[in-house]
């Protein structure tokens, strides 16, 4: 009786065992995403895609992975820069992290910088950083629509397929960006000044070198200033970097020697260009909250400005402390996700649940499924463009 047992004590235990390996095999071949990304569609036709240059520093790996997951969508192209204050074991974490996700491993839409650069910041390392990434996306992708310029300390507040719908009525050569001509106390301390960017000839990091003279407001062009945060036509960018005209590289030699340059030089660009000037509306879509006096830097948001911040029809938020809890809210109510995993999209066609990730699996990329946030983002947007319509706030 007692081997008996001890048989079917045995036969139990093998068979308990080969339904586990099973379970887990199914679920294994029920989780594993599709060997091919679907075909990603581009053109008039199409919704719209977007170019994301999310840069950081020293101690950011982990907030730019946490940004380009609540930001990822597979019609997208991404460019992410850590610093060169960073070390080189934590770009090569970067870079596993990005490719142990199964659809940024498939559709292969991100690329980390290999070589980074060092950025000062207040000099204008900051401008060549900038449009190096718009370059290297240019020739990366022939597909995107417009640049947009992020930080590790930037959230959304919408989703991607919120963002693209929107986007679909807007015309394609608009730019997004924060400026005006009126430069008050900026004009002294901000335009006459002469700096120098030791980041832009020295290995090591540095301050900027103020000389003790200073120039006069140039009155071959006009100089515009706003917020340093842009969102960039394809066409327009394309003129900056690769176009016909000399002003781009006029304007570049002369933001070079001036103080937190990226909040004037395309600003500066683009209102003096017969071509775009009239192509501005004039927001960068960010949600901020400024010290008053003097502005100089926006407060650092958390849970008792979620409401308000939620209500504003911003696309992106700034500034937050690493790991806010008021960024795991944004993720649970407006992004829908999950710890480690990609703010799902209509693209995403897995089933959710704690051992599986919905965007493990896809569909169409092409087709969008906007959220509620997508309707208060949309009158905002209306709203922008009504004041472009009638010329009230262009280049002026």
């Amino acid at each position: 009786m007692g081997a008996e047992k001890k048989w079917l004590l045995t036969l139990f235990s093998a068979t308990f065992l080969s339904l586990l390996l099973l379970l887990l095999s199914s679920i294994s071949a029920f989780s594993s995403p599709k060997p091919f990304p679907s075909i990603v569609q581009h053109g008039s036709h199409y919704p719209p895609a977007f170019a994301y240059y999310i840069w950081g520093g020293r101690g950011d790996r982990g907030r730019i992975l946490r940004l380009l997951l609540a930001v990822y969508h597979p019609r997208n192209r991404y460019l992410l820069h850590l610093s060169a204050d960073e070390s080189e074991d934590e770009r090569r974490r970067l870079a596993s992290a990005i490719k142990a996700v199964p659809a940024i491993r498939a559709f292969g839409n991100v690329d980390v910088v290999g070589k980074p650069d060092r950025i000062t910041y207040m000099g204008s390392s900051n401008i060549a950083t900038t449009l190096r990434a718009a370059a290297i996306l240019l020739k990366v992708d022939s597909g995107w629509d417009w640049f947009v310029t992020l930080s590790a300390m930037d959230y959304p507040l919408i989703t991607q397929d919120d963002l693209s719908h929107v986007f679909s009525s807007v015309r394609r050569d608009l730019n997004f960006i924060d400026h005006t001509s009126d430069l008050g106390w900026k004009e002294l301390h901000r335009v006459q000044p002469i700096v120098v960017d030791p980041g832009l000839y020295l290995a090591r990091r540095g301050q900027i070198f103020h000389a003790t003279e200073k120039r006069k407001t140039p009155d071959a062009f006009k100089i515009f200033t706003g917020s340093p945060w842009v969102i960039l036509s394809r066409s327009f960018l394309e003129f900056c970097i690769l176009g016909w005209d000399n002003l781009p590289r006029t304007m570049l030699m002369y933001f070079t020697n001036v103080m937190l340059s990226q909040e004037g030089y395309f600003h500066s660009v683009i209102c003096n260009s017969p071509e775009f000037k009239n192509t501005t509306v004039n927001s960068d879509l960010r949600y901020m909250i400024w010290d008053t006096p003097p502005k100089m830097e926006p407060h650092f948001l958390n849970i008792s400005d979620y409401d308000q911040m939620v209500q504003g029809g911003a696309a992106f938020a700034r500034q937050f402390q690493k790991d806010d809890p008021v960024l795991d809210v944004v993720d649970e109510k407006i992004l829908k996700r999950g710890r480690s995993r990609a703010a799902p999209g209509a693209w995403c066609s897995g089933w959710k649940s704690w051992w599986m990730d919905p965007c493990s699996q896809w569909g169409d990329a092409n087709i969008l499924k906007p959220g509620p946030q997508a309707k208060k983002f949309e009158e905002s947007i209306t709203n922008l463009l009504d004041d472009w319509t009638a010329q009230s706030n262009q280049c002026q």
